[in-house]
Order: structure tokens, then sequence, then C-alpha cells
């Protein structure tokens, strides 16, 4: 029998610790990748869609758009291609903040989805789609607008047409109504993405049209009392606001400028595209400009189904923008899976070689859209060339309102 000293017993026990952790670890990768929807073949029944959305928070007023958008988009696909791929939707709740759209849309790829649509906040998205992009899930945003979306990777793509090419229409509306226009306010939260990149947009086509912003003052996402950066831009005797808020906030200033007597034009940004502002701003919301990438008005036969099936659910009132998105978004998708399913793309692979599949499929098609016509640039960006200005008109009463078209214009440089 051999003797082993102190130093060496314990040797010969760290060395068995060692290897049996190293047992355990290989055993865990294996079952982790065992695990894996992604490296299992893809099923033969109803594909699963994600959606991870704002029910809560401060963006649910965008989240219920989106819902209602969603939903419609359910009954659309089930009444067009009945023989087609079935294609259940799942929805999370993103919340309003970075760590929810990440959770959330770990646990939706978790549970195996062939696609994702979300999250609501551009900010979130700079947070959440790299996740996707690194387990290879395709990603559709129906409402981030930022700068450099698209640019997080391969599998990233968007709907909502980015704050650059929206921001001058409002702008050159507000010119062509008033060109003696010189004094310009501009108020913007500066801890929000989708805010900082749409006002650096805005300063740029200002400076472009030889408007220098008399002041620019900075706010939060949480604030909702503006009296101080009002009245200090008010005494600057400003003849044009120019909002770049998300839509609480943005509500809550326009009726707190109105309120403080400011008489002159307002300009908002995307973050007020949402009727949900009507119960906020109230009266005060009448006469806002804002630039859309949807209008009710655009008659064609998508758009007339889309509001038809719309009205069926929620009266007769036109559907919003955010609404024309989220559905759009569920819609390339829902589209893209069927044209890959006659191509055989679905069939004998993995969900990861689906997921690779349907992107590639995705980026390679042109869409007839509640939108007008779309189709995706390589990167991913969303090809669209119509768009809208209008301006608020509230009922009397002032507790709700709609978005009167104004001005349609196509960009050619924006095409198909």
């Amino acid at each position: 029998m051999t003797t082993y000293s102190p130093i060496e017993r314990r040797q010969r026990g760290a060395l068995r610790l060692a290897a049996l952790l190293l047992a355990g670890i290989g055993a865990l990768a294996w079952l982790g990748r065992s695990a894996d929807p992604a490296a299992k073949p893809l099923p033969s029944g109803p594909l699963t869609l994600g959606a991870a959305i704002a029910f809560t928070g401060n963006a649910n007023l965008y989240g219920q758009d989106q819902r209602m958008g969603l939903a419609v988009a359910e009954r659309w696909a089930q009444q067009s291609a009945p023989g087609g791929r079935p294609v259940r939707l799942q929805l999370e709740d993103g919340a309003s903040d970075e760590p929810s759209a990440i959770a959330a849309f770990n646990l939706l790829i978790r549970q195996g989805v062939i696609a994702l649509i979300g999250p609501t906040l551009s900010q979130q998205a700079f947070a959440a789609d790299p996740i996707a992009q690194r387990q290879g899930v395709p990603v559709v945003a129906p409402s981030n607008t930022a700068k450099g979306i698209p640019e997080i990777g391969h599998f990233i793509s968007r709907v909502s047409a980015q704050s650059s090419v929206i921001a001058p229409l409002s702008i050159d509306e507000a010119l062509r109504r008033d060109p003696a226009l010189k004094r310009v306010a501009v108020f913007y939260a500066q801890d929000d993405a989708y805010s900082t990149a749409e006002v650096a947009i805005f300063q740029k086509v200002l400076a472009a049209r030889g408007l220098t912003p008399i002041t620019v003052q900075r706010t939060q996402l949480a604030d909702n009392d503006f009296q101080t950066p009002i009245t200090s831009a008010l005494q600057l005797k400003p003849q044009l606001v120019v909002l770049s808020v998300q839509a609480v906030a943005g509500g809550n200033l326009i009726r707190q400028l109105r309120e403080l007597g400011y008489q002159g034009q307002i300009v908002v940004g995307n973050g007020l595209n949402t009727p949900n502002i009507y119960p906020i701003c109230q009266r005060w919301c009448d006469g806002i400009l804002i630039a859309q990438a949807y209008s009710p008005d655009l008659n064609t036969p998508i758009n007339r189904r889309f509001q038809q099936l719309f009205q069926q659910a929620h009266g007769d009132r036109p559907p919003p923008q955010i609404t024309a998105q989220a559905f759009t978004a569920y819609q390339v998708l829902f589209e893209a899976i069927q044209r890959l399913q006659s191509k055989g793309g679905l069939t004998g692979v993995t969900l990861a070689q689906a997921r690779t599949n349907l992107m590639t499929e995705l980026l390679n098609s042109t869409y007839a859209t509640p939108l007008g016509p779309i189709a995706f640039s390589p990167e991913g960006e969303v090809l669209q060339d119509r768009f809208y200005v209008a301006e608020v008109r509230m009922a009397p009463g002032g507790r709700d309102g709609r978005f009167s078209l104004v001005r349609e214009l196509q960009l050619q440089e924006r095409k198909p």
C-alpha cells in the first residue's frame, strides 16, 4: 500500500476535483447544446413569431397601438393564406426600459421563435437587438427610427423609416406656411436614444434652411413639468417650436407651451405619432404639424383591407401610423415565410437554418403594405417612397382628434 504525504494527498485531491469540474462543465455544455432549440430540426407544424412590445411604462402608449396592429395582422393572415404555413404570435412585455426588452428577447429566443418583432423604443433596440444578432434570429423593428438600427447586424431590419427621411418634411411645411420664420426653439429628451438622434437631424435640417435655434432645451424622459424650460425659451420670442420627445412628455409640453402663452407653430417628431397624445394635450394639440410614414387616405387594396379589419375591431376611426407599422412588420415576415415554404426553404432544416433562410428571403422581396410599396436594402433599412405631413385637428370638447392630411410626398431616391 502506497503512503502519501499530506502535501501529496492535497495535490491528488485537487487533481480529482479539477477532473470532476471539467467533466461537469463538459456535461453542462452538452446539455446546453442539446437544449438549444436552434440546433433542433424545424417542427412541421405552426411557426412562432415573437413580439416584444411595451405593455407597461411610458412607452405603453405606443405598445397599445402596436398590439392593435399585430392583432389585425393575425386576422389578415388567417384570411389571406388559409392553406399556407400556419404562423402563431407569441407576445411578451418588452416594457419601456432596456433590461425588460433584453429579458423578453431572451425568453422568446429560448422558446424557439423563428423571428422577432420589436422592441418598441430605439433605445431598447440598441440593447436587445445584439442578442438576436448573435443568435441569428431575424428582427423586424416596427417603430425604431434612430440612426444605426439596421447596422447592428445582418439579422436586424426595420419597417419604420429613419428620422433623417421624415424630419425635414414637417419643417418644410412650417416654412411654407410662414417663409419669414427665423427664430426656433428646440426641446428634446437628452436621456433617450430616439430623441437625441432625431433632434440632431432636426438641427441639421434647420441649419440647411438657414434657421439657427435661439435655444435648445434639454429635458429628461421622466419629466412632466416643463414650466422652467418653457419660460426660458419664451423669453427669446420663438416663432417655431420643435419637439423631439416621447408621447407623454410631448403631450404635456404642448399643453404647457400653450397655457404659458405660446401661439406660434409647433412641429413634433415621430414620438408624438399616436392618437394617445390627445387625452394629454387635449384641445392644445390642435394645429401641431407632424411628418408621417402612413396615411389612411392611401387608396390601395391592402390599405383598404387593413382599415376594414381595424374598424371591425375598433370602430369607425382611422388606424394610427404605429398600428400600421406593426401590421406591416407582421405582414412582411408572414409573406416571407409563405414564399420560403413554397420554395422548400423550411423543409429538412434546423431552426437555425430556417432563421437564416428567412432573413435572406425577407431582404430579397418587395411588399405591398398599408405604408405603400416597400422593400429592404441589403443592410435591412426600409425602402419606402411615400410620406405625408399631417396637422392635428381636435374635435369639439378637445378629448379626441385626428391627424388631418396636409401634404403627400413621393421621394424618388427612396423608391423600393
